[in-house]
C-alpha cells in the first residue's frame, strides 16, 4: 500500500479540492435514462464450449489444447473444460446482478460450429475451430433465464460458414436459432461477428475487405430481420477506432469507417468495445502506479466519445452500447482481480452512463484475470462487490451531480434504485490525500476500502466483504448525518439519500 501511494503520490498535483457549496440531492436536475439492463457482462464462449483462453499469470508454458487465435502466440493461453454454468453458486452471485444482459460470444466464436445433434461429432467440421452441443447451448439459455438475463450473442463467419464463393450464407446459423426457440431461449441482440476490425482475428477467408464486410454484413441483417424480427441488430462492435480516420481496410484491419461505409445504417444500437491497452501479456505497458490516474479513468471518455463521434456520422440517432469492456484486452493486467481495478470499473460506469451509453457488458463474468468472480473458487472479487452495490443502489435515471470530475472527487449521481424520491452518489476519491463533500440532506453511506489497494479483499464501512454459508451478506449502509463528509485516500464510497424528494426520481 504504502510503495503504491509514493508512486500515485508523484504522479499527480497534491493540491487542496476547492470548497463549494453544500450539494442538495433533491434539486439535482435529471440528465436522461439508462437501460434497465446497464450493467452486463461477457460470458465467452470458449468458456461454454471448453478451449484454450487467457493463460493465468505465473502459470508455465504448456500448449494448449485445441486451436487458438491465429496470428497470437499459444504460449499467453490455457486450456479451460467447459463451464458449469448450473453451478449454484454461479448462479446466485449472478442472478444477484440481475436484469442484466450476459453477453456470449467473444474472438472464439467468430469459428464455431454449432452441432444440432443429441450425440456431436468429436470434432467440428473443416471451416470452424469450435463446437458448440445443444447441451452446452442449453446450458447458456437456462443460465440467463435463472439469473434474470437477457441474452446478447455474435455469429459465425469462418470458412464453414461461406458457400463455394466465399460469400456468408445462413444455412449453419438457421439450426442453432431454430434450437435456440424450441427450447424457449431469446436472443434480445446480435453482433454479426466479434470485434471485425480485426481481421486477423476473424477466421474470413485471405484478402477480407470492407467490400465483403459490407455485402455479408447486408446479407445477414436481412436474415436476422426476417427469422428474428425482435432481436435488436448491434453493430459494428469495432474497438480501438479514431472518429476522423478515413475509410481504410488492409489485410490486418478494417476500421469502423470504412464497415459503415460499405454496409449503409441499418443497426437499432451502435455497439463498440473498450479496453483501456492490452495486459502485460499481450506486452502492454499500463503499470499499477497509473490505475488510479486521470489519464488512465479518462481513456473511458475518449473512447465513447471517438465512437459517439462515429455513430452521429453513420448511424445518427442510434443508441450508444458498449458491449465488451475490461481494464485490459488479453485477459486483464495482473491487478484487474484486486481492488485497484475497482476505480476503473464504477468511474466507468458513473461516466458512460451521464453520457449516455446505454448498456455496458464487463468482459468477463467468470474467467480469467478481469473476471468479477474467481473461475476457480467461484468467490467474488472486489469488482464483484463494486458492481453488487451499483446493481443495489444506482438506478436507470441519471442525474447532474454538479460537481466537475477533478483528482480526488469524481461524483456521479442517479436516482436510487427502488426508492422514489431517492438519491444515490457515488464518490470516488482517487487521490493519495482525503477530500470532502457537504450534502443537505443525512444518507446511508457505503464505503469501499482496502489496506492492500493490489490485493484481492475489499472492506465495506471498515469490515471485510465475503460470502456467509454461500449466501451474500447484507450490505449495510453506516447512517450519516448532513454537512461536510470526508472520503479517505483511495477509497469508493456511494451515499443513499432516501429522504431527497427529488422530482425527477419519483415517478
Amino acid at each position: 500500500m504504502k510503495s503504491f501511494i509514493a508512486a500515485l503520490l508523484a504522479s499527480v498535483a497534491v493540491t487542496g479540492i476547492a470548497s463549494a457549496a453544500p450539494l442538495n440531492p433533491g434539486m439535482l436536475a435529471k440528465l436522461g435514462t439508462v437501460d434497465a439492463r446497464f450493467q452486463g457482462y461477457n460470458v465467452e464462449m470458449i468458456e461454454v464450449t471448453g478451449g484454450a483462453f487467457w493463460k493465468p499469470y505465473g502459470a508455465p508454458d504448456v500448449a494448449p489444447e485445441g486451436p487458438t487465435p491465429a496470428g497470437m502466440d499459444p504460449k499467453i493461453y490455457a486450456y479451460r473444460t467447459p463451464k458449469d454454468l448450473y453451478n449454484p453458486r454461479l448462479r446466485m452471485l449472478a442472478a444477484a446482478l440481475g436484469p442484466a444482459y450476459v453477453r456470449v460470444s467473444g474472438t472464439w466464436a467468430n469459428a464455431t460450429y454449432f452441432a444440432d445433434t443429441d450425440t456431436p461429432p468429436a470434432k467440428p467440421p473443416v471451416g470452424f475451430n469450435g463446437l458448440l452441443t445443444r447441451a452446452q447451448w442449453k446450458g447458456v439459455v437456462d443460465f440467463a433465464k435463472a439469473v434474470d438475463a437477457k441474452l446478447v450473442t455474435s455469429f459465425a463467419l469462418s470458412g464453414g460458414m461461406r458457400d463455394a464463393n466465399g460469400v456468408w450464407t445462413p444455412e449453419t446459423a438457421k439450426p442453432w436459432l431454430a434450437y435456440t426457440k424450441s427450447i424457449g431461449g431469446e436472443i434480445a441482440a446480435a453482433e454479426f461477428a466479434n470485434e471485425p476490425s480485426l481481421v486477423t482475428l476473424m477466421s474470413v477467408p485471405k484478402g477480407y475487405d470492407a467490400a465483403q464486410w459490407g455485402r455479408d454484413f447486408k446479407i445477414w441483417r436481412a436474415f436476422m430481420k426476417a427469422e428474428l424480427p425482435n432481436t435488436l441488430v448491434l453493430g459494428p462492435g469495432s474497438v480501438g477506432d479514431k472518429p476522423d480516420a478515413p475509410p481504410e481496410s488492409s489485410p490486418d484491419h478494417i476500421n469502423t469507417a470504412a464497415m459503415e461505409t460499405a454496409t449503409g445504417p441499418g443497426v437499432d444500437a451502435f455497439s463498440y468495445h473498450h479496453y483501456g491497452d492490452v495486459s502485460e501479456r499481450c506486452h502492454g505497458k499500463q503499470t499499477l502506479d497509473k490505475a488510479l490516474s486521470e489519464e488512465w479513468l479518462g481513456r473511458t471518455s475518449q473512447s465513447r466519445a471517438n465512437y459517439a463521434a462515429l455513430r452521429d456520422k453513420y448511424e445518427p440517432g442510434k443508441p450508444l452500447w458498449l458491449t465488451e469492456v475490461g481494464d485490459a484486452a488479453c485477459g486483464g493486467n495482473p491487478w484487474a482481480k484486486t481492488f485497484a481495478d475497482s476505480f476503473r470499473y464504477l468511474d466507468q460506469l458513473g461516466r458512460l452512463a451521464k453520457d449516455g451509453v446505454q448498456t455496458v457488458m464487463h468482459n468477463t463474468l467468470a474467467i480469467s484475470d478481469y473476471g468479477l468472480i474467481d473461475e476457480k473458487t467461484i468467490l467474488p472479487r472486489p469488482n464483484y462487490w463494486a458492481a453488487l452495490l451499483w446493481r443495489r443502489l444506482m438506478g436507470s435515471t441519471v442525474l447532474d451531480s454538479t460537481i466537475p470530475i477533478q483528482q480526488g472527487l469524481h461524483v456521479y449521481a442517479h436516482c436510487e434504485a427502488g426508492v422514489k424520491g431517492g438519491v444515490s452518489l457515488l464518490v470516488i476519491n482517487n487521490d493519495v490525500k482525503p477530500s470532502s463533500l457537504a450534502l443537505t440532506e443525512p444518507s446511508q453511506r457505503f464505503t469501499l476500502s482496502s489496506s492492500k489497494i493490489d490485493g484481492g479483499t475489499v472492506d465495506l464501512n471498515g469490515k471485510a466483504l465475503a460470502l456467509k454459508n454461500d449466501k451474500l451478506p447484507p450490505l449495510k449502509g453506516a447512517a450519516q448525518k448532513a454537512g461536510d463528509i470526508t472520503f479517505a485516500p483511495a477509497t469508493i464510497t456511494f451515499l443513499a439519500v432516501p429522504g431527497a424528494h427529488n422530482a425527477s426520481c419519483k415517478s
